[in-house]
């Protein structure tokens, strides 16, 4: 029997129509490891990947070969779930664009993002983007649809105001997977947009982001097919970091008890990770 490639199988759920999980943002393998426990559908979130892997800001830091091996690392630990990879803008030259995505597709990543940024680019969720001129964008996606075989492609553009339905009708005529409108000020705008394509719509949330905090049921009745959370896994340690060594160092630089402190010691860590191993 032949194994079927992950964007296959993500390509005739999102054929069907029918209801898919919501993709969780990690940021590394441990996040990974801990939110694969919740959802089958993970997603390698740029903005998390430029904070852990670098310290930095999600403005155009990253190399394409870190996200590679950041991505191979996940495929190993956690080779039955789906995995969805943010790859900016490419790496600038559609060339690398299309030797990123053969490389995600050969290691099982289901489906990577593509977006309409120019350079200098930044979160989706921040002012000051600046858009590539719409042709440019469509042949830079047009090579990377052509290169790729089995695995998945979102079109997102970073556009606002009127553009963002002259972007989403050009994309509907591409052989794109998934359309991504990100910074989606209001769920009206959201509804428009899945009026307006002809493409499954990927709606992004972020905690002090631009968009809505909208319920599946809300996404749902709105017409979207993919929900991402991009950040609550890096979020949440930041503010868990924070606040474990603020208490040791109010008590003393004593330790919390793992029972009744943070919940969890060496021996849950551990457990936790070994469920990893391949043997």
């Amino acid at each position: 029997m032949s194994i079927r490639h992950p964007g296959e199988e993500l390509r005739d759920i999102l054929h069907s129509k029918a209801e898919i999980s919501p993709f969780i943002g990690i940021y590394d393998a441990f996040s990974a490891t801990i939110a694969g426990k919740h959802s089958k559908n993970l997603f390698y979130s740029g903005f998390g990947f430029a904070a852990s892997h670098y310290g930095l800001p999600d403005i155009g830091f990253i190399a394409w070969s870190d996200i590679l091996q950041a991505a191979w690392r996940i495929r190993q630990i956690l080779p039955s779930h789906t995995l969805m990879v943010d790859i900016d803008d490419g790496y600038v030259d559609a060339e690398v664009a299309c030797h990123v995505v053969k490389q995600l597709e050969a290691m099982g990543v289901a489906i990577v993002m593509l977006e309409d940024q120019a350079r200098p680019r930044r979160c989706g969720h921040f002012d000051g983007k600046v858009l590539l001129p719409l042709d440019e964008y469509l042949e830079k996606l047009e090579r990377v649809l052509l290169t790729r075989k089995n695995i998945c492609v979102i079109a997102r553009t970073d556009a606002h105001g009127p553009e963002i339905f002259q972007r989403v009708e050009a994309f509907s005529s591409t052989n794109a997977d998934v359309i991504l409108v990100d910074g989606i000020v209001s769920e009206e705008v959201l509804r428009e947009i899945c009026k307006v394509s002809r493409k499954p719509i990927l709606f992004n949330q972020i905690a002090g982001g631009k968009s809505p905090r909208l319920s599946l049921s809300e996404l749902r009745s709105a017409g979207v097919a993919l929900t991402l959370y991009s950040t609550p896994c890096l979020f949440a340690a930041q503010s868990a970091i924070d606040r474990a060594l603020g208490d040791i160092f109010e008590n003393d630089g004593r330790l919390p008890d793992a029972a009744s402190g943070c919940g969890v010691g060496v021996k849950d860590c551990a457990t936790m990770l070994r469920q990893n191993l391949s043997c």
